[in-house]
């Protein structure tokens, strides 16, 4: 299985969560196999800077995701992810390590869309917005 996490930076599993997946600078690509990690890429978000709905969850798709962690989520992409068959989670925070351990134990589980993604604009797009489910594990 492979998991994509939304990241801050570039430090891999020791890394901080995004609180938005689709402004990440990066992505943590984690293979898991039997409840054990077998691998990591570090990826750059090609669309960090910009982007149209559908074009983070394609990228993430091409890189073999079945997965997608992150901090919030507008409800556009989650429905992207669910048409590709890739589970989505957020509420997501503190270390990638912490959200992917999350993930594997059950205790992170399930996607809401944040609450101003109704009309989500991805212009001057405040990467502190609210999320419903912020720090709520399912």
């Amino acid at each position: 299985m492979r998991i994509a996490i939304a990241a801050e930076d570039n430090r891999g599993l020791e890394g901080m969560v995004s609180h938005h997946f689709g402004r990440c600078p990066y992505f943590l690509l984690v293979d898991v196999e039997d409840g054990e990690i077998t691998g990591q890429e570090i990826v750059e978000n090609p669309y960090f800077t910009s982007h149209q709905p559908g074009m983070v969850p394609t990228f993430i798709q091409s890189q073999g995701a079945d997965v997608m962690i992150s901090g919030g989520m507008g409800r556009r992409a989650i429905g992207f992810f669910q048409d590709f068959g890739i589970a989505t989670a957020t509420g997501a925070m503190g270390t990638a390590r912490q959200a992917l351990d999350n993930y594997l134990d059950g205790v992170l589980r399930g996607a809401a869309p944040c609450r101003d993604q109704d009309d989500h604009s991805h212009r001057d797009h405040d990467r502190r917005h609210d999320c419903e489910d912020r720090g709520k594990h399912h």
